[in-house]
């Protein structure tokens, strides 16, 4: 039932990269559940808020959501 209103597995992507040398960037990947895009889309600021407390030295270059493939 769910899935037909368009929940589905959803992670949120994004890249980082070192603050001392822009140039040296990563790819992350957070799965944050069973939720519509546009619930990814109001969690994501507050998911990657916590993730750069955590990981001080790094910036967050882009994100987006997508789908769990």
């Amino acid at each position: 039932m769910d899935r037909e209103k368009g929940r589905r597995m959803i992670q949120l992507l994004f890249v980082t990269c070192m603050a001392a040398a822009p140039a040296q960037c990563q790819d992350h990947r957070l799965i944050l559940g069973d939720m519509t895009p546009a619930a990814c889309l109001r969690m994501a600021q507050p998911e990657l808020a916590r993730w750069i407390e955590n990981h001080p030295d790094l910036r967050i270059r882009h994100w987006r959501c997508s789908r769990l493939s």
